[in-house]
């Protein structure tokens, strides 16, 4: 099988996006730091507070730059806590980083923040984007339009939201129930605002049923959206059962059939990702939590080559069994 390998193993990084800038791949990962805050269901010991941007010409044999922090929580005017997992897109001569940080009432919000360079520094917009709640943010572009991808369930808050509106009190479906679904929304031409109302990113089974809350393999965190030969890819983690999965559709906006498992279990409650092409091969960016002795909050990012078959279908990666 293929072997991944750790891209940074001096520091605890996270969650990494990925993208190809000026010919470079560049990682956006999460921060991870040892806070001390005790472990709990809604993440308050993932206490992230910059980011960092990495840059790599090649995966195989290059070396890793760190280009040190470019966003800090004490830079964001509206920010209280906890930023997560961030994604950066790039519009005529600008570069756009979207993060989740907690405001100061402790509820999510998705914020922007901009830079001429894809290595920063990134300056933060004054208030988060109008109508934004949850985790997770992913920037897709399709012919020329930019697609966000959001959502997180349990500590992201997803489940405190119906139709865009905030509930009285949190519900998480019954095993039996449609699982809650990530969330989708075009990009305003500025990119500093929602062009219309996000709408569920809906994943189905063969029958075209809605998978269940119950089922394994349905949305929890974690949006990733790439093509393949034509075809939409969406990727996302399923969080309590620890896997990446995908699900297939012909437009930015579904209706996604579920397709497998990219990625089984690895050490660590969390599983998160990133899918891109560069110079000729597809390779998935993720993390584990060997290197910190399985400290859930202390992640490494890695890398290692995705496969598809000849019917465009992506080939499991063991987690448990690449421990390189």
């Amino acid at each position: 099988m293929k072997k991944s390998k750790y891209l940074f193993p001096e520091d605890y990084m996270a969650d990494p996006s990925v993208h190809v800038f000026e010919g470079k791949l560049y990682i956006y990962p999460s921060h991870d730091r040892e806070s001390g805050i005790e472990e709990n269901d809604n993440g308050d010991h993932f206490d992230m507070n910059d980011y960092h941007v990495f840059s790599m010409d090649d995966v195989d044999s290059g070396e890793i730059k760190d280009h040190g922090a470019v966003l800090s929580v004490k830079d964001i005017p509206w920010a209280g806590r906890q930023l997560w997992d961030c994604d950066v897109a790039f519009k005529d001569g600008k570069y756009y980083m979207y993060f989740p940080l907690k405001d100061q009432n402790d509820i999510f919000r998705i914020g922007v923040a901009v830079s001429d360079k894809p290595y920063g520094p990134f300056i933060p917009e004054k208030h988060p984007m109008m109508g934004s709640y949850s985790i997770d943010p992913c920037i897709f572009e399709d012919n020329g339009k930019y697609y966000m991808y959001f959502g997180g369930i349990w500590g992201g808050q997803l489940q405190r939201y119906r139709d865009n509106k905030a509930l009285e009190s949190a519900v998480i479906p019954e095993n039996d129930e449609p699982a809650i679904h990530s969330k989708v929304a075009l990009l305003s031409d500025d990119m500093l605002e929602f062009a219309e109302t996000p709408k569920d990113v809906v994943i189905i089974d063969e029958n075209g049923k809605p998978l269940l809350h119950g089922d394994k393999h349905r949305f929890f965190e974690a949006s990733w959206m790439h093509q393949y030969n034509g075809t939409y890819y969406f990727s996302y983690s399923t969080g309590d059962t620890h896997l990446i999965c995908y699900a297939t559709g012909d437009n930015p906006y579904g209706p996604f059939t579920f397709q497998g498992e990219i990625l089984t279990p690895v050490v660590g409650w969390t599983t998160h990702h990133s899918i891109v092409e560069f110079k000729g091969k597809w390779y998935l960016f993720f993390h584990d939590s060997v290197p910190s002795g399985g400290k859930t909050w202390l992640r490494s990012m890695k890398v290692i080559e995705l496969e598809y078959d000849q019917e465009g279908k992506i080939k499991t990666i063991e987690g448990l069994e690449d421990q390189q």
